[in-house]
């Protein structure tokens, strides 16, 4: 039973899609050429389109019409326009300059003429419009017109000559500058014409709505081919014979399609599986046979021998493509919507296959009985049909064991699974005990031993009991280390276990896993994506998945040497799951890999490394601070620059139009950066503010691994800053040897000054050491005089002491005399105490001690107060002693009363306050 939906997707070659935005002009583009670079030219309403293989470059018209027509013929391109047609030829610059022939030829034209279509013959180049046709003799550079009054629909060249149609009146050859009538056929007549070709020993006619018709002889009849009803339903516009016999047919609304030589339609592509547009104006085939459409909204390139071949799953109905296999006949898809099928090498449509909704994880062929591993269990399929044998979550994978025909085992969500075939019929029989870790990777080693990959628990040997119904033993293999993406399996009954740091071997005899250099080189660790490996039973391949593209290891032919083989289709392209990627063969040396937008047929026997040539396309220089602007210099000859044009951009490309074929290119500034850069997409580098000196700008490409044959280089050199010139080198030399004079006179007076300054210092030095030493003798002097007065301070105190004590003694003494009953002689000792008391030699000599001492007081004192007596003198220098009253008393030898009447009389004469004290004023002075 089967669904109510079928899925119209077909396969085709890569296309690859041009938009207005990417190309930089309008939507329509009328015809297309190329040159022997490779250059693709495109006639657009904008004006010429130049594309080298990475940029698209607009010249418009000179009149800023639309570009109708353009050829290619030799080193110019041809275009023609609304009253108007000349070429184009390169400057040495590489940029396209415009040269009118029609105004050089003075050419009159009708009113609104066109030029549709450019052709060459020989030393001629024609130019059509829909009422005449200009022919250009370039040898004499003259212009003859082959005029018609019915109009001319388009010319043709064939091996006969040049034919073209006047709608009404037939088809007719220029024989000689003339037009020959060829055929007035009804048909001919009546229908106009898209194209005229040699074929199979005849000439076909193709019409726009009638389909073709052959003329042998004198006879015309309708072409009978298979694709004749299809034709009848399409009108057609453009076309081309391929170089192969086979044609490509451009329709006004349904794209394009693709008729064997024999007629029958190969496939057929329009804007629902493929092409950006239905309106195909015009079809080009360039040197490596690739398809150009021009469209009525973009440019489109079929790579039409190309090694791939597209399954788009446009509308989302498949999803994407986890497994695949083609058996009896029939191409079964996994998805991860569900399982779909159709008759092998047919376009017939996808059909679902009832009951499997839900994703699919394998398709295993196992005894003829097909195995389909479901999210929702394991199906048997049967033709289109589908029975659910095993109700367990999560048939990763399922395979055979060893001796036992009857059974089979899966992995599954819950861990291992065992299926058992009874009386012809497939079902489950027990889940293995002891062991319940998802199994996507599974694979016995014998009989009994199980290997499990879990890609966050690593890898688990497990020993099954002879039953198979439970694990005895399970262990973590710890040889290699848990990583993302890996994967287990089995390959020339050796075990493989594949991770980023490369492929592993179990080794039974060391009981561990050790790396395989040469299976290893399947990927490397720069280009890992996934360690996913699969084998194809069926041509002893085993095949790995990097972000360059996919490798296949094979046998050689001569040898049993493995050797690894590379398929460039990079990840980015290629639109695959990492992690899940997946190859079944076709047979025919043909493989199918699953994407999440359908599948890619891979043809082996259609790969090749062509040689190819990198272009240096464009050289611009700017100076940054003066403009913006780029100005475009010769690349053929060495340049040389100022040294503010020191900015330099270079643009580069590989002209290869396959979609899976990118370019990388890689490039090198010798003078600056003498080691080439890593490989990059870019087709332009831009080295700013460059120093000055001489440089050698190199750049290759490479196709997968394919190195360009050759290596574009473009030698250059920077100058000098205006500073750094000879001239200015001879102005600093100059400039040093006066500076040098100058410097010299310049010490020579500095030392000069230097040696005035030394001596100078030294003199001042001199004379301070002598100052110091005066100062140092002074300073001993005053020490010594301080020495001396502190001496006689102590002098004057010893002094003044003894007085009193002598004083105090006479006092004591004479008291105690009077004491005595009166008595003469007594008396006489009593007045010579008195004499001793009195004695003017004592105050002299203490004067004269106090004057050493103090020499300055007396004489401030007696001019601060002229009144004082010498009693109040010598009552001044005893205060001045700091001495009490008290102990004054027996130096005046009078009472301490009488001393203090003397200090308030003082007070009196020197006018001092009664507030302050007497003492500290005479201590103060």
């Amino acid at each position: 039973m089967f669904l109510c939906f079928v899925l119209t997707a077909q396969e085709h070659p890569p296309i690859q899609i041009y938009t207005p935005t990417d190309y930089g002009a309008e939507n329509q583009n009328w015809s297309i050429s190329q040159s022997k670079e490779k250059y693709i030219y495109v006639a657009n309403n904008k004006g010429l389109l130049e594309f080298n293989g990475a940029k698209w470059t607009v010249y418009e018209s000179p009149n800023r019409a639309i570009v109708r027509s353009v050829k290619v013929i030799d080193d110019f391109i041809y275009t023609g326009s609304y009253r108007e047609f000349g070429y184009w030829h390169h400057l040495k610059n590489g940029l396209l300059e415009y040269v009118s022939l029609s105004s050089k030829l003075s050419i009159d034209f009708l009113e609104d003429e066109e030029v549709w279509n450019i052709m060459d013959v020989e030393d001629f180049i024609l130019f059509q419009t829909l009422k005449r046709i200009y022919v250009y003799n370039k040898k004499k550079d003259s212009v003859s017109i082959i005029n018609s009054n019915s109009g001319i629909y388009k010319i043709f060249r064939i091996k006969e000559g040049v034919y073209f149609q006047k709608p009404k009146e037939g088809v007719f050859q220029i024989v000689n500058g003339q037009a020959k009538l060829v055929t007035f056929h009804s048909i001919l007549k009546d229908n106009l014409l898209v194209n005229i070709f040699n074929h199979q020993g005849g000439i076909l006619f193709q019409t726009e709505d009638k389909g073709f018709f052959k003329l042998m002889g004198k006879e015309l009849s309708q072409w009978e081919i298979p694709a004749n009803q299809t034709l009848l339903n399409d009108r057609i516009y453009s076309s081309i014979k391929l170089t192969d016999d086979s044609f490509v047919l451009g329709s006004i609304s349904n794209g394009i399609i693709h008729l064997t030589a024999s007629g029958v339609i190969n496939y057929q592509i329009n804007q629902n599986n493929g092409l950006s547009n239905n309106t195909v104006l015009s079809v080009f085939e360039d040197a490596d046979n690739n398809i150009w459409l021009g469209l009525e909204n973009g440019i489109n390139c079929v790579n039409i021998k190309s090694p791939f071949r597209i399954y788009n799953d446009e509308k989302g109905k498949i999803g994407s493509v986890n497994t695949s296999i083609v058996l009896d006949n029939k191409l079964y898809i996994g998805t991860n919507q569900g399982l779909f099928c159709k008759t092998f090498n047919s376009n017939e449509k996808f059909q679902f296959i009832s009951g499997t909704q839900g994703a699919v994880w394998c398709l295993r062929n196992i005894n003829d009985t097909l195995f389909c591993g479901h999210n929702s269990g394991t199906f048997v399929i049967e033709g289109s049909k589908a029975s659910l044998v095993a109700d367990v979550l999560g048939t990763w994978d399922i395979k055979p064991i060893a001796t036992h025909e009857n059974l089979l085992i899966q992995g599954n969500y819950n861990g291992l699974n065992i299926l058992q075939k009874n009386n012809g019929r497939w079902e489950w029989r027990n889940t293995i005990e002891n062991f319940d870790i998802s199994s996507r990777y599974l694979e016995m080693l014998n009989e009994s031993e199980v290997f499990v990959s879990h890609e966050y628990k690593g890898v688990f040997i497990i020993t099954l009991d002879t039953s198979y119904k439970k694990a005895v033993v399970v262990q973590r293999d710890t040889s290699v280390n848990k990583d993302v993406k890996t994967s287990l399996i089995k390959y020339k009954n050796s075990i493989l276990y594949s991770q980023s740091k490369g492929v592993f071997k179990y080794e039974i005899k060391l009981g561990r896993f050790e790396k395989d250099t040469i299976i290893s080189k399947l990927y490397n660790s720069e280009d890992y994506t996934s360690g996913k490996l699969v084998y194809t039973k069926e041509t002893d391949k085993l095949w790995g998945f990097s972000e360059q593209g996919l490798s296949y290891l094979s046998t050689g032919q001569l040898s049993n040497s493995l050797k690894v083989n590379n398929v460039f289709l990079p990840s980015y392209v290629r639109n695959d799951v990492s992690g899940y990627e997946n190859m079944a063969y076709l047979g025919n040396s043909k493989y199918l890999y699953g994407t999440t937008t359908g599948y890619i047929v891979i043809d082996l026997n259609m790969l090749k490394n062509s040689p190819h040539k990198v272009h240096l396309n464009l050289i611009a220089n700017r100076n940054l601070k003066s403009s913006h602007e780029n100005i475009f210099v010769d690349a053929t000859e060495k340049g040389v620059f100022k040294n503010n044009d020191n900015n330099l951009e270079f643009h580069f490309s590989v002209p290869v139009y396959e979609k899976f074929s990118v370019p990388e290119y890689q490039y090198r500034l010798e003078g600056i950066y003498n080691d080439w850069s890593t490989w990059s997409t870019n087709s332009e580098v831009f080295f700013e503010n460059l120093p000055f000196g001489n440089y050698k700008f190199s750049v290759r490409s490479r196709l997968g691994n394919e190195t360009s044959e050759n290596i574009e280089d473009y030698s250059f050199s920077i100058a000098r800053p205006w500073y750094l010139s000879n001239i200015a080198i001879l102005g600093y030399a100059i400039l040093v040897a006066l500076f040098s004079i100058f410097m010299h006179h310049a010490y020579k007076r500095h030392y000069k000054r230097q040696r005035e300054k030394l001596l100078f210092k030294t003199k001042r030095e001199l004379e301070l050491k002598e100052l110091e030493n005066k100062e140092q003798a002074m300073r001993h002097n005053n020490e010594k005089l301080k020495q001396d007065i502190e001496s006689k301070n102590r002098e004057l105190s010893l002094s003044t002491m003894n007085l009193i004590k002598k004083n105090e003694f006479l006092n004591n003494l004479k008291k105690e005399l009077k004491k005595i009953p009166d008595d003469k002689n007594l008396k006489n000792v009593v007045r010579i105490i008195d004499k001793n008391l009195n004695n003017t030699d004592d105050w002299q000599t203490f004067e004269e001690a106090f004057n050493n001492a103090d020499k300055d007081f007396l004489k401030k004192i007696k001019e601060l107060h002229p009144s004082l007596t010498s009693n109040d003198l010598r009552l001044c220098t005893y205060l001045r002693l700091n001495l009490s009253s008290k102990e004054i008393a027996p130096l005046l030898n009078i009472s301490p009363r009488s001393v203090e009447v003397k200090r308030y009389r003082l007070r009196k004469k020197i006018d001092l306050p009664h507030d302050d004290s007497l003492t500290d004023y005479i201590l103060k002075i």
